[in-house]
């Protein structure tokens, strides 16, 4: 029989810390993007005029970023690219333009060896405050004087990752960053702190493209719905863990399918986290649909790409065209997890554009 003991939760999302391990500040490289939980409460953001910094370039070829040196390697032929030739930190205003406007065409972009890793946070803020407004995380740690920084840091956790796995067979979470903001991420930074040498990597599925394999007839009725993105179930999740709450839950109503405003495409919007349900239609047919969806894109692995980490990486990213997950593979024998250590700013972008009625 069952005891009166109660059941520790398992972690929302087994990547990311929700208190201090003081055994893991001997091993860090940067010790200054520990996590912190500072008592800090954030009021809703109020909604904002946005204006896409690749909407005012005005030329393809990128002159900009090809006289700063830029070398770009495609992971697959749809999705992703590696870049080399360039330092983030050394681009001018014309030259970020661009950047915004390869990130929408390839989606993905990993920049190995970069300088502005070791710049500090202040200057990484500013780099990211030129895509849009900060995102302050409801939940986990971030930085001292930072709130706009995500900290993503693991290390040993062997009991909260086999309590993790004692009930859910994968370590994968597909999501869009903060998808139940009024006006949520577009463009997203990650940077590579620290992590295993094999192991850890970030993949990413196109939304567009797995929007395109949809029937005609799927892609009419999904054109049309609605969905509720909500924070509420990580809010409370966190409580129930005794973690940090900085802002009360969101819950927003964004199209199932929105346009992007640079190239025009329709992605799906929809995740494994923050959706909730689907506006007008009944409990079964909602779940039918949203657990297709989900699995159409999990599954499109000839609409994906696996980006590899290296030291001093940074990626960006298109939140509004893709979804993505960690891997957790890098696991030591004894079943704890090696130290991967990255942070995230995600910049405010556009309220979702819905497809036109009739269109």
């Amino acid at each position: 029989m069952p005891g009166d003991t109660k059941e520790q939760p398992i972690a929302y999302d087994i990547n990311v810390p929700y208190n201090a391990n003081g055994d893991t500040w001997s091993k860090v490289k940067y010790t200054e993007y520990m996590p912190s939980w500072d008592k800090i409460w954030f009021d809703p953001l109020p909604p904002f005029e946005f204006h896409d910094p690749a909407l005012r370039m005005k030329d393809t070829s990128l002159p900009e970023l090809h006289k700063a040196g830029i070398k770009v390697t495609d992971i697959t032929p749809g999705l992703g690219s590696y870049v080399t030739g360039i330092q983030l930190n050394q681009l001018n205003n014309a030259a970020k333009d661009e950047l915004a406007w390869l990130i929408s065409q390839r989606k993905v972009l990993a920049f190995h060896d970069q300088d502005l890793l070791d710049d500090g946070p202040a200057a990484q803020q500013e780099f990211m405050k030129y895509y849009g407004k900060p995102n302050y995380q409801p939940v986990s740690g971030s930085l001292k004087g930072y709130p706009g920084f995500h900290i993503i840091q693991k290390d040993g956790n062997k009991e909260d990752l086999a309590r993790f796995l004692d009930q859910k067979p994968s370590t994968t979470l597909w999501h869009q960053d903060v998808s139940y903001e009024i006006q949520p991420p577009g463009y997203v930074m990650l940077g590579y702190l620290q992590g295993p040498e094999v192991g850890g990597d970030t993949v990413f599925a196109s939304t567009d493209m797995a929007y395109k394999r949809l029937s005609p007839t799927l892609q009419s009725l999904v054109d049309q719905l609605w969905a509720i993105h909500t924070s509420a179930k990580m809010i409370a999740h966190t409580r129930a863990a005794g973690g940090l709450v900085r802002k009360d839950a969101v819950d927003t109503a964004h199209p199932l399918v929105r346009v992007h405003p640079v190239t025009g495409a329709r992605c799906l919007f929809v995740n494994a986290e923050f959706v909730s349900r689907v506006v007008g239609l009944k409990e079964g047919e909602q779940r039918m649909l949203l657990d297709f969806l989900m699995a159409h894109v999990v599954g499109g692995h000839d609409f994906q790409a696996r980006v590899r980490w290296a030291p001093r990486a940074v990626v960006l990213f298109d939140n509004r065209s893709t979804l993505h997950t960690a891997v957790v593979d890098y696991v030591n024998d004894d079943q704890s997890v090696k130290l991967r250590h990255l942070f995230r700013l995600a910049a405010m972008a556009e309220k979702p554009i819905p497809v036109p009625r009739g269109d």
